[in-house]
């Protein structure tokens, strides 16, 4: 296992640097809620944070690189108890030796929410992705799912989503804010950046990375297919939303396509420009929340 980034003593991936250079404003970010590791059935220790209270129970899972941070947006509207956490080489959970898989993946995602007693999942992206595997293999586990901009399921990817995972993990490897940022800016719709929302944003994820790492087995997941049969897909049970937008290289639009039509019943909206969590934000988490507090 190589984690980008010396260990702590309590065996999360996170680094610290005495000096870091980058982007700043004078005014540190401020900290982020506290969250606990805890230990799955698989054995892998994950990190997660739980907000709200009641039922039902929704687990949100997020993307390549991402962190808790970037999917409590999209709960913020959902009703019940919330559970946000950390896949394996993100954040403080642990980093296994690899290589992984997405039924590695799946099984974090279930690890989870099995402690909580989840009957309602949100994937990003990966997320989706891993989403869909633990769906492949026990269609009814949820009663609802939302697949935001889902990725592959054939184990293929587009140049542009390898060239931003190779750039990032190179800026987190160097371990220079600078270039964790530059790395992280890129992702941001021009709109944003050089704004203060932007540079917010920027400051704690910049933080977020040179603290915590990430594992450079990340890079194997697409060696094989997220999910191996497909077909199994139409097994599922539950109720299904699945967002995809247009003009995103990252996420191609046909992929949502594809996805919704192998979920029995499920809801395709598709958004007519990329970065939907930043230049459309209420109304996505509106049809969220809306999708997910529906009762079923």
């Amino acid at each position: 296992m190589r984690r980008f980034g010396p260990p702590p003593p309590d065996g999360g991936p996170r680094l610290h640097r005495p000096d870091p250079t980058g982007p700043r404003s004078g005014r540190p970010t401020l900290p982020g809620p506290p969250t606990e590791v805890v230990s799955t059935p698989s054995g892998v220790r994950l990190e997660q944070l739980i907000t709200g209270v009641g039922t039902p129970v929704t687990v949100f899972a997020h993307g390549l690189g991402g962190d808790i941070s970037g999917t409590r947006p999209l709960g913020s509207a959902v009703s019940g108890r919330r559970v946000f956490f950390h896949f394996r080489g993100h954040g403080r959970s642990d980093a296994p030796v690899g290589p992984w898989s997405f039924g590695n993946l799946a099984d974090d995602l279930r690890g989870i929410a099995d402690l909580a007693g989840a009957t309602r999942a949100l994937g990003v992206s990966m997320g989706a992705a891993a989403l869909c595997r633990l769906l492949a293999e026990t269609p009814g586990r949820f009663e609802r799912v939302v697949c935001y901009l889902p990725a592959p399921l054939d184990g293929t990817r587009p140049a542009a989503a390898e060239a931003r995972v190779e750039r990032l993990l190179a800026a987190v490897e160097s371990g220079e804010a600078a270039s964790i940022a530059a790395a992280v800016e890129a992702e941001l719709p021009p709109s944003v950046r050089n704004t203060p929302t932007g540079w917010a944003y920027l400051r704690q994820r910049v933080e977020q990375l040179q603290r915590d790492g990430l594992a450079a087995e990340l890079t194997t997941l697409w060696h094989e297919p997220a999910v191996p049969d497909e077909a199994a897909l139409r097994s599922f049970r539950g109720r299904a939303l699945v967002l995809g937008c247009l003009g995103d290289e990252v996420h191609p639009v046909a992929w949502a396509e594809r996805l919704a039509s192998l979920l029995p019943g499920a809801e395709l909206h598709v958004y007519d420009r990329p970065a939907v969590l930043w230049t459309n934000r209420g109304e996505l988490r509106e049809r969220v929340s809306a999708f997910l507090n529906a009762s079923s």
